[in-house]
């Protein structure tokens, strides 16, 4: 049976905040939406920390924590990419579907690569792990320039910061991948 340590509860807050972070975003609550980000961003940081120090992560942990990751920055990213809402800032829609896209082909390459050479753990890349801060970042700017009711320059730099470690780590989960079906 799974374990529920402090690391894999910190995962399950993530996940429940995601349904509140959208709705305080789609009801215009900007500065609690940011409050609730940051705090999921946080607790992403803080499971793999407690996980590492407690003997590593358990097998709920390493199939929640990535899912955790993805709900909270897809979901973030369709919110913040709508156009109805009344936002001082916006995601393209360009970058909404790259870094959904993204995923979607390193989950699939991972079950490629699961397939072809029968290895189950094809852990997350440093340029994957890049890619997170600073989708975490590029949220996290966007929210705090919508409370302020002001469009930003740093939210247009954290867009395009984002659009190049989307390319540069989709990039190298699929070298990584033919590398591993290769040898």
């Amino acid at each position: 049976m799974a374990t529920l340590t402090l690391a894999n509860q910190l995962t399950l807050v993530r996940l429940l905040l995601v349904p509140v972070l959208v709705i305080l975003v789609i009801y215009g609550r900007s500065g609690w939406a940011l409050i609730t980000f940051i705090l999921a961003g946080v607790t992403d940081g803080l499971d793999g920390i407690i996980a590492r120090r407690s003997g590593g992560p358990t097998s709920l942990g390493a199939l929640l924590d990535p899912m955790a990751d993805k709900l909270l920055l897809v979901s973030t990213f369709v919110v913040l990419t709508l156009p109805s809402l009344d936002l001082a800032n916006r995601f393209p829609i360009w970058l909404t579907v790259l870094v959904i896209s993204r995923d979607v082909i390193i989950v699939l390459t991972v079950a490629v690569v699961n397939l072809a050479v029968e290895r189950f753990t094809f852990p997350p890349s440093h340029l994957g792990k890049v890619a997170t801060f600073v989708y975490i970042l590029t949220g996290s700017v966007t929210l705090l320039f919508n409370y302020l009711d002001r469009p930003s320059l740093v939210v247009e730099a954290a867009i395009w910061a984002s659009l190049a470690v989307t390319l540069a780590s989709g990039f190298h989960y699929i070298f990584h991948a033919a590398r591993l079906v290769n040898r």
